[in-house]
Formats: structure tokens, C-alpha cells, sequence
């Protein structure tokens, strides 16, 4: 088993950025105004990140589509210029992974921690893992991010072998914004669905 890593994020990712010299001086408070939000919306963020067992569970929320329901096909391009097309792992489980990407410390501390437990997960019977960055449509991820609906926040789906999720959990949400999940929290979700002892 691996863990995929998707760029579903291309090109199409253009973020404008102003220049100091064109800000006007009425608009210092409102530039201090958004920097403090935004500081204080880390701070949630790092104050909601779960490490090792601070917490024994962890809230979530469940979108749509959710268990029971057929998993949405996707195509995207992966990060080692192959294709992860959904559909074509029929037969095994897959736990999908969306986040913010890029900006996002604690998602990355999520995929290593991952990376670093691949057999804890294979274990399990999951057959492959894909770190998704972007919201391919039909999963509703936007919801659950920091980014005004523009990045996923921090969902796991499991899709069973049938194409049907098993499980989902949105913990990227608000009032939480949980932006990391420890590995150990995670797999007790698992085997719960999965219906593995351990």
C-alpha cells in the first residue's frame, strides 16, 4: 500500500497578491483588521490540533454524500505524474484524504504521520490512501475548511470495496477547525466501521 498524493490544485491556482506601495493609508486599519482574524483563526486552529491522546475522541461532523451512499467518481492528476482515477480501485478499500495543501502545517504533519503508520492502515484492510488537495465536486469538503470555501478542511472518507462510503468525518469545521487528528484517534474510527478487533 502507498499513499497517493494528488496536485488536484494546478495551474487554475492563482492567488493575487497586493503591493504595500498601492495600499492607501485608509486602508492600514482595515489590513491590520484582517491580519489580527487571521491570526486568531490559526491560533484556533493550533489550539483544536489533536496530538497523541490529548483527547480520546474527537468531534466531527458528517457531510454529504455520506455512509451508504455511492462514493462520487473522480479523476486527478497525482503528484508523481501518474492518474488516480477512483473507480478503477473498485474491489479495495480507500480512505481518502482531503486538505488545504500547501499553507497547512498540520495537514503536511498529517501525511507524514500517516506515511509513517501505512501498515497500522493496511492492517486494517485499507488498500490504498490518497491525500487529496483540492474538492473534486461532488464531495462537498469546502465546507469543512478555514478558506472561505475555497480549500477542503480536513476530511477522511472511507470508501468500501462496493464504491459505497463506509465512513466520513469532517473535522475541519467550525467552531473547531481540527486540522490534525492523531494516527491512533483515526484507526479507532476505523476498526469501529471496519469491525476489526484491536
Amino acid at each position: 500500500m502507498s499513499l497517493r498524493k494528488t496536485s488536484g490544485r494546478g495551474k487554475d491556482a492563482k492567488r493575487g497578491r497586493g503591493s504595500a506601495s498601492h495600499r492607501s493609508i485608509g486602508q492600514r486599519p482595515l489590513v491590520l483588521g484582517a491580519l489580527v482574524v487571521g491570526l486568531l483563526v490559526v491560533g484556533i486552529a493550533a489550539y483544536n490540533t489533536v496530538t497523541g491522546s490529548d483527547r480520546a475522541a474527537v468531534p466531527y461532523d458528517v457531510g454529504k454524500p455520506g455512509p451508504g451512499d455511492a462514493a462520487p467518481d473522480f479523476t486527478l492528476a497525482a503528484a508523481d505524474g501518474s492518474t488516480f482515477h477512483l473507480a478503477a480501485l473498485r474491489g479495495r478499500s480507500v480512505l481518502l484524504y482531503f486538505h488545504e495543501g500547501l499553507g497547512c502545517a498540520p495537514c503536511w504533519q498529517q501525511l507524514d504521520s500517516i506515511e509513517a503508520d501505512l501498515s497500522r492502515f493496511s492492517s486494517l484492510g485499507i488498500g490504498e490512501i490518497a491525500a487529496i488537495s483540492a474538492d473534486p465536486g461532488a464531495y462537498g469538503t469546502l465546507a469543512y475548511g478555514m478558506m472561505n470555501g475555497q480549500l477542503p478542511g480536513h476530511t477522511f472518507i472511507l470508501v468500501g470495496p462496493d464504491g459505497t462510503i463506509r465512513w466520513r468525518a469532517d473535522y475541519g469545521g467550525a467552531p473547531n477547525f481540527t486540522m490534525y487528528v492523531a494516527d491512533d484517534t483515526l484507526l479507532a474510527e476505523l476498526r469501529r466501521v471496519m469491525g476489526v478487533s484491536g
